[in-house]
């Protein structure tokens, strides 16, 4: 009878522990309209959205091949200057989203090995917490697109944020 309740309770730790340890699997995460701006700065925000439809979880950082160095950001408003300051982390809701947005947060890139090209594709590797590792590929759209490129059309604005200055990087122009 002992062996029979311990079998039984060893099988119902097992079915629940795999539940939990099947939320934090890399799966319950998606990826929804990874893009980035064509950019011949040194610089380039890349936004998404986030689903995750498992337990929550930590975006804790990105890395790609194509740039120096990747950094999570989020845009905040000090008095009448936007500037960008780095993020430890995205906390990502249990079966919940979150858009890394313009004005937001979202991916900064930095020291581009090459200039992102319109239709250009942008490996990226995204690490959380619990999920691990998920490669992501952005589609480079056109400068000063705003929004989703899978979702209408996508709108332009004269008033792009300049990522070099804001973050107190010097652009240098050919022959400088």
């Amino acid at each position: 009878m002992k062996a029979t309740i311990l079998l039984a309770l060893t099988l119902c730790v097992g079915l629940f522990g795999q539940a939990a340890a099947d939320d934090a699997r890399p799966g319950a995460i998606t990826v929804e309209n990874a893009w980035a701006r064509a950019s011949a700065t040194p610089t380039a925000g890349v936004y998404m959205t986030l689903k995750n439809d498992g337990e929550a979880d930590r975006l804790l950082g990105v890395t790609t091949d194509r740039a120096a160095s990747a950094q999570l950001h989020r845009t905040i408003q000090d008095g009448q200057v936007m500037r960008m300051r780095p993020v430890t982390g995205i906390d990502l809701p249990a079966h919940g989203r979150v858009t890394l947005q313009p004005g937001g947060l979202h991916l900064m890139l930095m020291g581009l090995k090459a200039p992102l090209k319109l239709g250009d594709s942008l490996p990226l590797t995204l690490h959380f917490q619990k999920a691990g590792e998920m490669a992501v590929t952005a589609t480079v759209v056109r400068p000063g697109a705003s929004g989703n490129p899978d979702n209408g059309p996508m709108m332009d604005h004269d008033h792009m944020m300049d990522h070099d200055r804001m973050m107190g990087h010097q652009q240098l122009m050919p022959g400088q």
